[in-house]
């Protein structure tokens, strides 16, 4: 097979259908059985939206999604300043849409499973990866047994705890951050203007910070810091997190769609190229949710090398071209690293 990738999230989905739009043939796998659970990342920015645009998926997104722009920070009670992401009219997308994830995946999929020359295959994980000069040698578990596959390409799009890196013994260097945070999808009717909030030591939540968006369907997500010595576990139990809602809210009209508790990295590969297995998105780095430069970076790294991968697997361009994948997207996600560091810090 020309190129085989593996993970089936927004990253591996929009690589897969970039590609076959590109009449590259690609077989998609990944370990789970359907499209992710939970909300997950909700912020889709201008530039991605302008990346699915060329994919012919941007108008119905930004019809599902809940459009903004403006932004404002909070100390206490006391409004810090407001921002506005796209001042100027004119411009084709929005600056932000939030949207589920499980939206955009859906989207994703559809278009992919329209696209003969991708075979998307469910329940297949990855359990060996032989590297060779000319490609690999994959070896795939599935309910029904064993089987093996060469690629002269691997595109490596399996998340955070990627088992492809691990099996190339790959180390991900950077950053843990000690405080925890919790991370809620709340159902309820509110009238908040659809604005990012960002609070300091909100009065609800005293010496901590807060963080409120909106989401399509009157879900609403809510961050609260929770501190380095919070029992993950315990806190994200739905008797611990109600009472904290309550709090911010003042009232107990609502309920809880999705719950997650998080401890923020930020690392990345030392080079996202090796040989015929390539690295994209959360695989290759990861960044804390701060500036929303996760999935929307994994986005750009698949938008950067699909038109590269199809050129060389055409024969049309010398392999040297992934070179350049590897120089320009470690570049953005130094850049997205600093920024989401510096963010997380302060």
């Amino acid at each position: 097979h020309p190129v085989v990738i593996v993970g089936a999230g927004p990253v591996g989905l929009t690589l897969a259908l970039d590609l076959a739009r590109r009449a590259v043939p690609v077989v998609l796998i990944d370990d789970s059985d359907r499209i992710g659970e939970g909300s997950r990342a909700i912020c889709f920015s201008k530039r991605t939206l302008e990346i699915f645009d060329r994919l012919r998926l941007a108008e119905a997104m930004v019809e599902k999604g809940v459009t903004w722009r403006k932004g404002r920070v909070f100390r206490g009670e006391q409004e810090l300043y407001d921002f506005d992401l796209l001042p100027e009219a004119g411009h084709k997308q929005p600056a932000f849409i939030n949207l589920q994830q499980y939206y955009v995946e859906a989207a994703l999929t559809e278009a992919v499973l329209a696209e003969p020359l991708v075979d998307l295959r469910w329940s297949n994980r990855l359990t060996a990866l032989e590297p060779r000069n000319d490609g690999a040698l994959l070896t795939i578990a599935t309910p029904d047994g064993d089987y093996r596959i060469e690629a002269s390409w691997v595109v490596a799009c399996d998340g955070a705890r990627s088992p492809t890196r691990a099996m190339l013994g790959l180390e991900f260097r950077g950053e843990a951050f000690e405080d925890k945070f919790l991370i809620a999808d709340v159902k309820m009717r509110a009238d908040f203007p659809t604005e990012r909030w960002f609070w300091f030591a909100p009065p609800f939540h005293s010496g901590q910070s807060a963080l409120l968006h909106k989401q399509p369907d009157d879900i609403w997500r809510i961050d609260l810091q929770l501190g380095p010595d919070a029992d993950a576990e315990a806190e994200r139990q739905p008797e611990r997190v109600r009472p904290r809602i309550e709090q911010m809210l003042g009232h107990v009209d609502f309920s809880l769609e999705w719950v997650s508790v998080y401890r923020f990295q930020c690392r990345r590969l030392a080079r996202f190229v090796h040989g015929r297995v390539i690295f994209a998105g959360d695989a290759a780095h990861q960044v804390s949710p701060f500036g929303a430069r996760g999935a929307n970076s994994g986005i750009q790294d698949a938008d950067n090398l699909g038109w590269k991968l199809a050129l060389v697997v055409q024969g049309r361009s010398p392999h040297s071209l992934i070179d350049s994948y590897d120089a320009e997207r470690v570049a953005a996600a130094d850049e997205n690293i600093l920024h989401s560091t510096r963010a997380t810090e302060f």
